[in-house]
C-alpha cells in the first residue's frame, strides 16, 4: 500500500500539537522523510525509526522545513540508536554549509547525514519508489517532488507560487498535497484559491491542503480550494494516514 502519514503542517513556527512541515511517504518498499520542519521527528518516531528511513528529502532551505534535521543528527550521533550507514539527504547544495556553520564545523561530518544535491530534473530510485525533483518559484533554490510507485503517484509542491515546473510534478496525482500559505497572491506561496486551482488544472485525484499560514484558518482554507478544485479535497492534520 502507498500511503503518505501527516507529521506537520504549521508555517512558519510549530504550534501546539502542529509541528512545521513534515511527511512520512511509504510507497514501493521505501519509507522517506519528506521535509523535516521542527517538531516533525517526534511525530516521524510515532510511525518509524531513523533506522529504518530509506532517506530524507528536503523541498527547500527556510527552517520550517529543515529544522529537524539537526535534531536527526544528534539522535544518530549521539542517541544510542542502532549503528546504520549513513543516512541519504536529498537536499539543496547549501545545506552543508548551513549545518557546518550550526555546528562550527570546517567541514560536516558524513559519517551520519549523506548529504546529496537536488537539481531541476533530479531523479533517483529507492525500492521500487521512482522520485524526480523540478525546481519551482519560491525566491530561491526550491523544489517539488513527484514520486511513482505500484502505479501510483504522489506530489508535493513544497513551497511555492503557481509556476509550470509544478504543473508538471502535479499532473495526473493520484495524490496532491500542496500548501495554502497566502490570503492574497505572492510570488511565493499559494492561496487557497490557486492550491485548489491547481488540483482542477493538473487532473488530481486527490488534494490535501497543508501549510497553511497563521494568517488563515486550515478549515477555511481547505474549504476554499475544494472549492475551486471542485474534487476530493482534504485537510492535512498530523497524524492521519492517508492511502494513495
Amino acid at each position: 500500500m502507498t500511503t503518505l502519514t501527516i507529521l506537520g503542517t504549521a508555517a512558519p513556527y510549530p504550534q501546539p500539537d502542529r509541528p512545521c512541515s513534515g511527511y512520512l511517504l511509504r510507497a514501493g518498499g521505501a519509507q522517506v522523510w519528506v521535509d523535516a520542519g521542527p517538531g516533525s521527528l517526534a511525530e516521524l518516531l510515532r510511525h518509524t525509526t531513523l533506522a529504518e528511513l530509506d532517506a530524507v528529502w528536503l523541498s527547500h532551505l527556510h527552517l520550517d522545513h529543515i529544522g529537524d534535521v539537526l535534531n536527526a543528527y544528534y539522535a544518530l550521533a549521539y542517541g544510542e540508536l542502532p549503528a546504520r550507514p549513513p543516512l541519504p539527504v536529498y537536499a539543496p547544495a547549501e545545506l552543508g554549509a548551513r549545518l557546518a556553520g550550526f555546528f562550527g564545523l570546517p567541514g560536516f561530518a558524513n559519517d551520519v547525514l549523506d548529504l546529496r544535491p537536488l537539481s531541476d530534473g533530479h531523479s533517483m530510485r529507492l525500492h521500487d519508489l521512482e522520485l524526480t525533483s523540478r525546481a519551482v518559484e519560491h525566491g530561491g533554490e526550491a523544489y517539488a517532488l513527484r514520486a511513482s510507485a505500484d502505479g501510483h503517484t504522489f506530489a508535493y509542491s513544497g513551497d511555492c507560487a503557481p509556476c509550470a515546473g509544478l504543473d508538471v510534478v502535479a499532473a495526473d496525482a493520484d495524490l496532491l498535497l500542496c500548501e495554502a500559505n497566502d490570503p492574497v497572491p505572492t510570488p511565493v506561496h499559494h492561496t487557497p484559491a490557486q492550491t485548489g486551482d491547481l488540483a482542477h488544472r493538473a487532473n488530481t485525484k486527490h488534494l490535501v491542503v497543508t501549510h497553511v499560514g497563521p494568517l488563515l484558518d486550515p478549515v477555511a482554507a481547505t474549504s476554499h480550494a475544494a472549492e475551486a478544485f471542485g474534487g476530493p479535497t482534504t485537510q492535512a492534520v498530523v497524524g492521519a494516514t492517508i492511502p494513495f
